[in-house]
């Protein structure tokens, strides 16, 4: 690296906000997840449902984007996409993924851990319904999502021709490559920054119809 790059080294923050311990969290993780994220919207977090989905394929090779938390019901996670792209790809062939939200101004991160099944077509429909036009002419236009294009004005080309197909006003269908993927955890991790880089960590784990929480070392 030249001298003049930064020298990642020298970059690091002290995390002072806030300590987590058991008696801070509720029994229900989902109640956690859900007192956290309300933290998160009200103390302004930039995209606070933003999250990395972590995929592996058949052969162990990772890929790894950002998505949004689009459902938090019957204790699963949901988010939507191209049933084409290669994260959709990747869980139909190993359905395990891991969830990361990453809260900076809060010094917080959940890790979320579990199984993946796609939604029903009712619940990606009604999800794709409330979506903005733009978003819903942009679902068919990324159809082939992930494959080589000769440039952008293919997509523009095409995304003209989809909205001449359907003038505002009329009702645009849902797409048959496109829909929800729902995440069952079996591990939720609730972190939160600390001095000295000893950060509380609180995992939660499935023991029947309970949840056992357990403190990891940082």
């Amino acid at each position: 690296m030249s001298k003049e790059t930064i020298r990642l080294a020298d970059l690091r923050e002290n995390y002072e906000r806030a300590g987590l311990a058991e008696t801070d969290v509720a029994a229900d993780p989902f109640l956690q997840f859900e007192r956290w994220f309300k933290d998160a919207v009200e103390s302004g977090v930039t995209d606070p449902n933003a999250m990395t989905l972590a995929t592996a394929n058949r052969e162990g090779e990772p890929s790894a984007r950002t998505v949004l938390l689009k459902g938090l019901n019957d204790g699963h996670f949901s988010f939507f996409t191209n049933y084409n792209s290669r994260k959709a790809q990747d869980l139909e062939a190993n359905p395990r993924a891991s969830l990361v939200m990453h809260w900076r101004e809060l010094e917080r991160q959940i890790i979320i851990r579990g199984t993946v099944s796609r939604t029903s077509e009712e619940e990606s429909r009604s999800y794709f319904q409330s979506r903005p036009r733009g978003a819903q002419i942009g679902a068919w236009v990324s159809e082939k999502q992930t494959s080589a294009i000769t440039d952008r004005s293919h997509l523009e080309n095409l995304e003209a021709q989809l909205n001449q197909k359907w003038p505002d006003g009329s009702e645009i269908p849902l797409p048959p490559f496109w829909g929800g993927f729902r995440v069952k955890p079996d591990y939720i991790e609730f972190w939160q920054g600390r001095p000295s880089r000893l950060h509380d960590r609180l995992v939660f784990t499935p023991e029947g119809e309970e949840w056992n929480i357990t403190r990891l070392s940082p």
